[in-house]
């Protein structure tokens, strides 16, 4: 759930794919988001348009082959590889365009913290979210679905070559709001004269 809506609320089917859908976390979250909303992984992906994922880098690397025919989907990668990466590629973007050998990949919802995720208002005002990708229609639903939870813009960084610049982006955050202590309650927004 995120943003001043969550995507339910925005009028999109979500369904949360779980490796351990019966695990007493994956129910504790099913009761609040809808029983019916939470899945093993291979059936959320069967099910789904667009997949964001939000694993730790490194487990993409196993959990790609559990998501079965991708053909025609929209891969979201919303990690950064900050202390594991999913060798011997150099983030997971990389790894899922490797192994999934699909263009519809694209790096979002990665620069910035949860609480943001969670509500990107500050003082009514939406924060800003990034994305880089080579296929622009992939971008196109990543900037539409950081709207639609009530991110104001959904910058372009531009194509794959600027994953890990996005990647770079996000430790600037990470590096302000923790290892700064400037705390978690900081965000980016793109102003113009």
């Amino acid at each position: 759930m995120f943003g001043r809506s969550t995507y339910i609320e925005a009028g999109h089917t979500v369904i949360m794919g779980a490796k351990f859908p019966l695990s007493e976390k994956s129910i504790h979250l099913a009761t609040k988001i809808g029983e019916d909303r939470f899945a093993s992984v291979e059936y959320a992906a069967k099910q789904c348009e667009v997949i964001i994922i939000t694993t730790p880098p490194d487990a993409v690397l196993q959990l790609i082959p559990q998501l079965g025919n991708l053909e025609g989907k929209t891969l979201i990668d919303a990690t950064n590889s900050v202390r594991s990466r999913p060798e011997p590629y150099p983030t997971a973007f990389h790894a899922i365009k490797a192994i999934t050998k699909l263009e519809t990949v694209v790096k979002c919802f990665n620069t910035t913290g949860f609480e943001n995720m969670l509500n990107p208002l500050y003082k009514e005002e939406g924060i800003d979210m990034f994305c880089a990708g080579n296929d622009k229609a992939s971008k196109q639903i990543a900037e539409q679905l950081a709207k639609d939870i009530g991110f104001a813009s959904c910058y372009d960084f531009g194509g794959d070559d600027k994953v890990e610049l996005l990647e770079k982006f996000a430790l600037s955050w990470i590096n302000l709001a923790i290892l700064q202590g400037q705390g978690r309650d900081i965000a980016f927004k793109v102003v113009r004269r």
